[in-house]
C-alpha cells in the first residue's frame, strides 16, 4: 500500500513532517522518505524500514531538512522522493497507488526517447514515470492531470515545488487525502488520524481527480474533483487506521458497525467473543456488544521487539513472525467455544495455525467470523498486499477444487447463500480446521460503511469496479 503527508508551514516544518509521515508507518513496511524546501533548495533523506521503526531511521536526519514546506512518504514499492529539474523548476514528488499500465506508459516514453535514472526493486520506478508524465506538459496542473488521465489503476500524490505543494487524489478516488489546518500550517495526509497530536483539525476532504494547491496561507482548488468515486472499501476493513475517518466516516465506528452486523445473523452459542489483534478487534467488539456475548483477549499481541516494519519479505518468514507475534491465554481459551472475528481472510495460512493453537491449548470450538465477503478477486487497483495472485485466495484455491479450473465463472460464488458459495465455504472451513466460519454479506458491509455500492470499489469480491 503506502502513504504521505505534506506540510506547508509558516514555521520550519521539519517536527511535523517527521511525526505526520510516522503516524502512516502501518501503511508500509519497505522505504520511508522526507524532503523540503527552503531559500537553499531541496534537502531529501530516504531510508529502508525493512528491519527497522521509521523513528529511528529518521530522527538522526530531522536537523538535515529545514524548510517551511516539505513532503513524506511510506513505501511498499519504490524509493521516493523523487527530485527533479526540469522546465518546470524543480520539485519533488511522492505518489501511492498501482500503476496498471506501467508498461505501456514506459514504452510510450521509450518510443520518445526518454529515459529513466531510477531503479524500483530492478525495474522502473512508478513515481519517476509520474514525474515523466507531469514534465509533458507547460504547467504543474496540466501535468498532474495528464498522469492522472493516462494511469490506468490509480495513483495519489503530493508535489513539492518552490512555491506550494499540489495535492493530488486518484481519478477514481481509490486512495483518501485528507486536509487539515492549524493558526500557522495547512497539512494534507492519507490518514486523518495522524493530525490530533500535531494540532491539526480536518478541514477538507480531497475528492477523486481533485487537485489542491497548498501554501502556509492557505489551500485553493485548481482542479474540482470528478463525478465518479471508487474509495477502496478495504480502508474500513482492515487497512485503515481506527482513529481515522474517510469521507467524512470513522474507522472505528465501521468496525463496530460491522461486527454487529455479524452478531445480527449468529446462531451459534459461545462463551466469548475475540478479534484475531490488531485489526480484528474493533469487529469483534461490535459483535460482542450487539450479542452481549463477553469480549476476551484469547491472544495477546506482543510488540515490543516485533514492530509493525520488522516484516521480512520471505512469505515463510512472514507467516512466522505473525505467529510469533500472537501470545495464547489458556486459561481463557480451555475448554471454552470461541467465536473470534477477523477483518478478512486472504491466504488462510495464519489463521489455520492460530486455530491449530487454540485447539492445543484446549479450545471447544473455534467460530470465524469475517468482517468483509470473502475474497476471490486479486486486488488490481492498490499494493495494498503482495499475497493475492489468484490462487493464493483461500476463496479462490477453494472454487478450484471444486471445479477443478480457475476459468470458472465467479459470480454464483461471490452469491452470499448460493450453492456455490456454501461449497466453498464448506472447503475453505475443512481447510482451515474450523468448527464454522461465516462472512460478511456485501450488502451490510456497504451499509455498515455508509456510501452508496456506486461509491465504493468492492472488486475484491464481486469482481464488480473498474479502471
Amino acid at each position: 500500500m503506502g502513504g504521505f503527508f505534506g506540510c506547508a508551514s509558516k514555521l520550519e516544518c521539519n517536527k511535523e513532517l517527521f511525526y505526520g509521515t510516522d503516524y502512516l508507518s502501518h501503511l508500509g513496511t519497505k522505504r520511508g522518505g522526507l524532503a523540503t524546501v527552503d531559500k537553499d533548495g531541496f534537502h531529501r533523506t530516504i531510508h529502508s524500514l525493512e528491519n527497522a521503526y521509521f523513528r529511528s531511521k529518521f530522527e538522526p536526519d530531522i536537523d538535515k531538512l529545514p524548510g517551511t514546506m516539505g513532503v513524506g512518504v511510506i513505501s511498499d514499492t519504490d524509493s521516493q522522493p523523487i527530485m527533479v529539474h526540469s522546465h518546470l523548476g524543480k520539485f519533488a514528488v511522492v505518489t501511492i497507488g498501482k500503476i496498471v499500465n506501467l508498461e505501456e506508459l514506459t514504452q510510450k516514453a521509450f518510443d520518445e526517447n526518454i529515459h529513466f535514472a531510477e531503479t524500483s526493486q530492478g525495474g522502473i520506478n512508478p513515481t519517476e514515470l509520474v514525474s515523466i508524465l507531469i514534465n509533458q506538459k507547460d504547467s504543474f496542473v496540466e501535468g498532474i492531470l495528464n498522469a492522472q488521465t493516462n494511469i490506468k489503476g490509480s495513483c495519489s500524490m503530493l508535489v513539492l515545488t518552490e512555491s506550494g505543494i499540489y495535492v493530488a487524489r486518484d481519478r477514481l478516488g481509490r486512495t483518501p487525502i485528507i486536509i487539515g489546518k492549524r493558526d500557522d500550517a495547512f497539512a494534507a495526509s492519507s490518514e486523518s488520524s495522524a493530525f490530533s497530536n500535531l494540532g491539526f483539525e480536518t478541514q477538507y476532504y480531497v475528492g477523486p481527480n481533485e487537485i489542491v494547491f497548498m501554501t502556509p496561507e492557505g489551500i485553493q482548488q485548481v482542479q474540482p474533483p470528478g463525478d465518479e468515486m471508487q474509495v477502496c472499501s478495504f480502508l474500513w476493513v482492515y487497512y485503515g487506521y481506527p482513529a481515522s475517518s474517510y469521507e467524512g466516516i470513522n474507522t472505528e465506528q465501521v468496525r463496530y458497525n460491522c461486527g454487529a452486523a455479524l452478531a445480527k445473523r449468529e446462531t451459534e452459542k459461545a462463551d466469548l467473543v475475540a478479534g484475531i489483534p490488531d485489526s480484528g478487534i474493533g469487529h469483534a467488539i461490535g459483535f460482542a456488544n450487539f450479542s452481549k456475548i463477553p469480549y476476551m483477549r484469547p491472544y495477546v499481541k506482543y510488540t515490543p521487539t516485533w514492530p509493525r516494519s520488522f516484516m521480512p519479505q520471505n512469505q515463510e518468514m512472514r507467516d512466522l513472525v505473525a505467529r510469533m507475534k500472537l501470545i495464547p491465554i489458556k486459561e481463557i481459551i480451555k475448554e471454552k467455544s470461541i467465536i473470534f472475528c477477523d477483518d478478512s481472510v486472504v491466504r488462510g495460512t495464519q489463521l489455520k495455525d492460530n486455530t491449530q493453537i487454540l485447539y492445543e491449548y484446549g479450545a471447544k470450538e473455534v467460530h470465524m467470523r469475517i468482517a468483509c465477503p470473502c475474497l476471490i478477486h486479486p486486488c488490481e487497483f492498490l499494493n495494498f498486499s503482495t499475497s493475492r495472485s489468484t490462487l493464493d485466495l483461500a476463496g479462490r484455491k477453494a472454487i478450484y477444487e471444486l471445479e477443478g479450473t480457475d476459468n470458472s465463472d465467479l459470480k454464483d460464488y461471490a452469491q452470499d447463500g448460493s450453492k456455490k458459495h456454501m461449497a466453498m465455504i464448506n472447503k475453505i472451513t475443512e481447510r482451515l480446521k474450523l468448527t464454522s466460519i461465516r462472512y460478511q454479506k456485501l450488502e451490510d458491509l456497504i451499509e455498515a460503511i455508509g456510501l452508496p455500492k456506486k461509491r465504493l470499489c468492492t472488486h475484491c469480491w464481486d469482481g464488480s469496479s473498474h479502471y
